[in-house]
């Protein structure tokens, strides 16, 4: 049966608890107020419902995690990269780069980046917890993504390209980046393809639950401060 959290309690059940089918659903109900996101992800747990449902909170086991040594970059992207295709920044429009990832995929007419959702991770970014990467041609946004970084890790959210290889350059760069800052590694909740050639791959949840305690706590140097 699955745990119901209402407005007055900010208290998640045991990772353990999550159901096989669907796959991690942890939990249903609360909020999206920053202090229950801030929770819910030194938790294990994240967000993730479509507009008209209950608001739902999952923890799939395995994890799909990306560990910055293990980063592959495509000879294609290396290339691009070199050739300073595209210009990259941190945290200069997280609004803008939150609102494009929102936008329905062409093979999707929904999303789950609700209005609310926006909002929430608007306010995790105003108060320090939520960054974007920006990936700039000509002046134009053409790509970026955005998530939440805690201590040591970076829990990734969504990205989006108006331009060929636009996010994967921007994903990339940020992954770097991250491995100089002594980040250990980069949430990417769920398997994609997109993902798995960049070197992401499935650990237990208990493995990833072991490092949020190890290393929530333990702060970074990564400094936001690319222009």
């Amino acid at each position: 049966m699955t745990h119901w959290i209402d407005r007055q309690s900010d208290a998640f059940p045991s990772l353990d608890r999550a159901l096989r089918n669907p796959n991690g659903l942890l939990a249903l109900g609360g909020d999206l107020s920053a202090e229950r996101l801030i929770a819910a992800y030194r938790h294990g747990c994240f967000p993730w419902y479509s507009e008209g449902q209950p608001l739902m909170w999952w923890s799939p086991d395995p994890r799909t995690v990306l560990f910055p040594e293990e980063l592959h970059t495509p000879r294609s992207l290396q290339k691009t990269l070199r050739r300073a295709h595209f210009r990259i920044s941190y945290d200069r429009a997280f609004t803008e780069v939150i609102s494009a990832c929102a936008q329905p995929r062409s093979n999707d007419s929904g999303t789950w980046i609700t209005p609310a959702m926006q909002a929430a991770y608007c306010e995790l970014h105003r108060l320090g917890h939520a960054h974007s990467v920006e990936v700039w041609h000509a002046g134009q946004l053409v790509g970026g993504l955005y998530g939440i970084a805690m201590g040591r890790l970076f829990f990734g959210e969504s990205m989006f390209a108006r331009m060929a290889d636009a996010s994967k350059a921007g994903f990339v760069t940020l992954v770097k980046d991250l491995q100089q800052a002594g980040f250990v590694l980069i949430d990417c909740q769920m398997p994609t393809e997109h993902l798995t050639r960049f070197g992401a791959r499935d650990i237990p949840r208990k493995t990833f639950a072991s490092y949020l305690q190890q290393y929530l706590d333990q702060p970074g140097s990564m400094a936001w401060q690319r222009t």
